[in-house]
């Protein structure tokens, strides 16, 4: 049955456009719901921004989100996980809307990847924040102690791929050094997490570089699987999402300049709006 329509849609917030890729297979998983897409373009990127400086933006988000009828806000970009979420669940949700909830992609990407890797040692490439953050060995270590992990940021993939450059051959160098770094820090890696979501835009070339037999984990299939179980167990959240199957983005930056970009990480086009935070 469908309810007024996008009056509650679900929330996914990123600083950038990488969350879209989350956003898509989430659409796929759960193509009943609204959703409501906020990138911080204006801002971005959040990878080199201090914890402090990251939670107030993130706060500022999920504050938007909120104002605007989510329920429910997924944090679909590594960094803020990993430097804001915790905060923002402990210290201000029980005071600005503790009927709602704001989960991140942290969590369930770590409680997967112990599952998948048989040598238990775990590679995870992201950006100098979340590596620096240690987020992951922190929730991978929660899941099975036993577990090494090694994270290598790569601070050259997000501007290659926003400038239209990550597929092509000048990107074969800063691709092949960061995997080379990584694999040479420790040979016993058998499966890798893209702990950016930009950086499923450049499988082919991971792919080619990567050595053969280890496995790459893309965090959208399991973020979408993780919400769905999520609204499978805890209906007085899913019996609130409106279910148009409508989709709106918005941006704190110029909103044409948003959907060029987001049209190629979703391989259509679409519209987007300008909002202030």
């Amino acid at each position: 049955m469908k309810m007024n329509n996008f009056q509650a849609p679900i929330g996914v917030f990123d600083s950038g456009y990488g969350g879209l890729t989350i956003l898509q297979k989430i659409k796929e998983r759960l193509p009943q719901y609204d959703y409501l897409y906020l990138g911080d373009n204006a801002r971005a990127p959040y990878g080199t921004r201090s914890f402090d400086v990251i939670y107030r933006f993130t706060l500022e988000a999920v504050k938007y989100l909120f104002a605007r009828g989510c329920p429910l806000i997924i944090i679909a970009c590594n960094t803020a996980s990993a430097k804001a979420l915790r905060s923002i669940q402990q210290n201000d949700l029980p005071d600005i809307a503790p009927d709602r909830r704001v989960l991140g992609i942290i969590r369930p990407t770590a409680e997967a990847v112990t599952q998948l890797s048989k040598s238990l040692h775990i590679g995870v490439l992201g950006t100098p924040g979340t590596i620096q953050s240690g987020s992951y060995d922190i929730e991978i270590s929660k899941q099975n102690p036993q577990c090494v992990t090694v994270g290598h940021g790569c601070p050259m993939w997000v501007p290659l791929i926003e400038n239209g450059e990550g597929l092509r051959p000048g990107a074969d160098y800063f691709i092949k050094q960061e995997i080379d770094a990584l694999t040479e820090a420790d040979s016993a890696i058998d499966t890798v997490i893209l702990a950016c979501t930009h950086y499923p835009l450049l499988l082919p070339k991971i792919r080619q570089y990567l050595p053969y037999g280890k496995q790459i984990i893309c965090q959208g299939d399991i973020v979408a699987d993780s919400l769905a179980d999520y609204l499978r167990r805890h209906q007085e959240i899913d019996c609130r999402l409106s279910r148009g199957a409508e989709t709106q983005y918005c941006t704190t930056e110029n909103a044409g300049k948003f959907a060029a970009m987001a049209s190629m990480f979703l391989n259509r086009p679409i519209t987007a709006t300008t909002v202030t935070l």
